[in-house]
């Protein structure tokens, strides 16, 4: 059986699956609110299912091997991304479950007794399907939206669901730090508007508020463009047509490139035209690991976006 779901725009000496060092764990039962109602977990998981987009990796950075994962960005192999330290690496590759559909026959094979599903489409038939298996689901929170749970939600639930509270509260303060010591670093960058966009095979895009990307940005002391965010709809991200890409002036522009190459963008003289871009206030992630990184929304995603984008971004205002 298939479960078809919507995409999102878009070590050797480790633990055992499911288990890890066990500082900070929490007690169990534990009961976690989501959009579907209180989920509790009886017992501390053993073998975890994490289908959501970052849910394995944040499970991987709290100490808990999934036993299988889907890979969101993509990696590719084991979906595990470059910036995940080596002691936070699988001992065994879980089994890929898929993205775009995932194999519930998979799924029930693996015998999870918890299944993480937090950023995701939140759909009621994709979340009765999981529960149908007899296996806790924590899916999106409570008054949450397709694929719109930002970091410290998903690294708060999935610390509770899998008993590692403390080490979840770590890792949120570690995050909160590396962007309060990057915006106090760069003054200059407080109360610059931005363009977080992309350019995908035939359009161009740019990111609305309640994302992880916009938040990113506000996080270092810049403001969502106003004309961009007048154009928001039920979506994360609007279209811009070629008639339309004075949406993309800012007193920056950050762009990444879904599907196409970094040049098609920077050597596109519709880009090229903008006058944020004329003046050289743009960026363009060439590299896919940065661009990745940027893009994950995860906790140590985010930690490797500031240290490799904010010198990226301060070269541009400085011309």
């Amino acid at each position: 059986m298939l479960l078809v779901l919507v995409a999102a725009l878009a070590g050797c000496g480790g633990p055992e699956p499911g288990k890890g060092p066990v500082a900070g764990d929490g007690q169990f039962p534990v009961t976690v609110p989501t959009a579907f109602g209180d989920v509790t977990i009886p017992e501390r998981p053993q073998r975890v299912v994490a289908l959501g987009w970052g849910d394995a990796e944040v499970a991987l950075t709290l100490g808990v091997q999934p036993v299988g994962a889907a890979d969101w960005l993509p990696i590719g192999g084991d979906g595990v991304p470059p910036w995940l330290p080596a002691d936070k690496r699988y001992a065994t590759p879980p089994t890929m479950l898929g993205t775009m559909e995932v194999d519930m026959e998979a799924v029930a094979a693996l015998e999870p007794d918890l299944i993480l599903d937090i950023r995701a489409s939140g759909e009621r038939d994709r979340h009765d399907l999981l529960a149908g298996l007899g296996v806790p689901v924590v899916s999106i929170p409570a008054g949450g939206q397709a694929y719109r749970t930002n970091w410290d939600q998903q690294l708060d639930m999935i610390g509770k669901a899998l008993g590692r509270t403390a080490e979840a509260q770590q890792v949120h303060a570690d995050v909160e730090a590396k962007f309060r010591d990057a915006a106090a670093a760069h003054p200059e960058f407080a109360g610059k508007t931005v363009v977080v966009g992309s350019k995908m095979v035939g359009s161009y895009g740019a990111y609305v508020n309640g994302g992880s990307r916009v938040e990113l940005m506000e996080r270092l002391g810049f403001v969502q463009s106003p004309q961009v965010q007048a154009q928001a709809g039920e979506s994360f991200s609007v279209s811009i047509s070629p008639e339309r890409m004075d949406l993309l002036n800012a007193d920056l522009v950050l762009m990444s490139p879904i599907g196409v190459s970094a040049d098609d963008i920077s050597g596109d003289p519709l880009f090229r035209s903008v006058p944020a871009v004329q003046a050289g206030h743009a960026v363009v992630l060439s590299d896919e690991e940065i661009s990745h990184a940027f893009s994950s929304g995860t906790p140590l995603g985010l930690v490797r976006a500031v240290d490799e984008v904010v010198p990226l971004v301060a070269q541009a205002l400085a011309r």
